[in-house]
């Protein structure tokens, strides 16, 4: 027998119909002989629905009762399908975070877990039921609610698995595994039956919507297997493994696009040392994340110094950024919401030259220029105006994957 993992997101516990056949799913597990523990989101549409309805209240909405309203979207979810579970005959028995204690600390809307007591969950096993876990959901030390962030059932679900060192953590979604790219853009994307845990880590992080990136990060941590399906076919979908040597002979395995990201460019700031210091500790203070930095010196002793944020964090960040930029002595704030960030990814890069330079090639044959660059091992990104990020996307897949032997 073994202790099996399952993630169900939005799109899969979208109606009364879906729950209903995800009961099932569970069900067929359970009978498989397997201890079952189910993580669920909230419906589909409803976090939103909920987001909408604090910013018709508040602009912007205080952050601890945030948390509290979008944390009921899954409430709702994990009791209807317990509902629908028992309805097929079989126990079941829903929690939320706090009833299990899944800690957290305190950063609301972007909460990372601390730890988690598994002991409820095994006993309710031990007694013969099924369990489901709300997701995207904790409580701090003191008891507040806390959410994990937009996709934040995954590293729920992942870091129960961890925590009950369960065989498996099966995502189950809307897309039967992870793609090349986003099909729904380039027709040539093809899905991958492996991917190592650092190339899932960087597309999470350049944009890829299968999985939350702290979700993978936590399944690298504690070697957590995870298989990414379909709830809608019983195909197999995509394993996330440790690297393996056959897949370096793959220069690029992914191509990504990111949205939601918006530029901010402080400028002509008198060049001196604790100038970053002075930026970005307020930013880290309010838990926005930073992502590509450009630091421009000029033969006049200023600097430009250029930055990008998540979009949902982009007015928070400029309001601190208007605080800090008398002290530094800028001569003025320019912002872009209208970029996008277009990345390639694969562990091959490691060890073969020339890649950055296809790259830039290829987007130069198509008249799209890159206004940033940021680079690792296994990735390369660039941001471009967000007009032009299918269109990258597409001939970067082309060129860099679909005709990987002309490199």
């Amino acid at each position: 027998m073994a202790l099996i993992v399952q993630k169900y997101g939005g799109t899969s516990v979208g109606s009364v119909e879906r729950i209903k056949n995800v009961a099932q799913r569970v069900l067929a597990t359970r009978q498989g002989g397997h201890d079952v523990v189910v993580v669920v989101s909230a419906m589909a549409g409803e976090t939103n629905r909920l987001v909408s309805l604090a910013q018709q209240i508040a602009e912007m909405p205080d952050e601890r009762e945030r948390d509290v309203l979008l944390a009921s979207g899954e409430q709702a979810s994990t009791a209807l399908l317990a509902l629908a579970i028992k309805d097929l005959g079989q126990p079941a028995r829903s929690f939320l975070g706090h009833q299990i204690r899944i800690e957290t600390d305190s950063a609301y809307g972007k909460a990372r877990i601390k730890s988690i007591d598994s002991s409820r969950i095994l006993q309710v096993l031990k007694d013969g039921e099924i369990v489901v876990v709300a997701g995207f959901q904790g409580v701090d030390e003191a008891d507040n609610i806390t959410t994990l962030g937009r996709g934040g059932s995954d590293t729920s679900a992942v870091a129960v698995a961890a925590a009950l060192n369960a065989s498996v953590c099966e995502i189950y979604t809307d897309v039967d595994g992870v793609y090349t790219t986003d099909p729904g853009i380039c027709p040539g994307a093809r899905k991958l039956s492996r991917i190592s845990y650092e190339e899932m880590i960087e597309m999470a992080s350049l944009g890829a919507k299968v999985l939350q990136i702290r979700s993978v990060e936590l399944a690298m941590k504690f070697n957590v297997p995870v298989h990414v399906r379909s709830s809608f076919t019983d195909t197999e979908g995509t394993w996330l493994v440790e690297e393996d040597q056959s897949m370096d002979s793959l220069l690029v395995s992914a191509v990504t696009c990111d949205r939601d990201e918006a530029k901010i460019t402080l400028v002509k700031v008198p060049d001196r040392p604790g100038l970053a210091a002075q930026v970005f500790t307020p930013i880290a203070e309010a838990n926005i994340v930073v992502d590509m930095i450009i630091q421009n010196a000029s033969a006049d002793g200023t600097t430009d110094l250029t930055f990008t944020v998540p979009k949902a964090d982009y007015k928070k960040a400029i309001s601190l950024v208007e605080k800090t930029a008398p002290a530094i002595q800028a001569e003025g704030i320019r912002v872009d919401p209208k970029i996008s960030k277009v990345s390639i990814v694969g562990v091959g890069m490691r060890t073969h030259a020339g890649v950055a330079a296809k790259m830039f090639e290829v987007l130069a044959r198509e008249g799209i220029n890159i206004e940033m660059i940021s680079t690792s091992e296994i990735k390369i990104s660039v941001v471009i105006n967000e007009k032009y990020t299918e269109l990258a996307v597409r001939v970067l897949h082309e060129a860099l994957i679909e005709r990987q032997g002309n490199l």
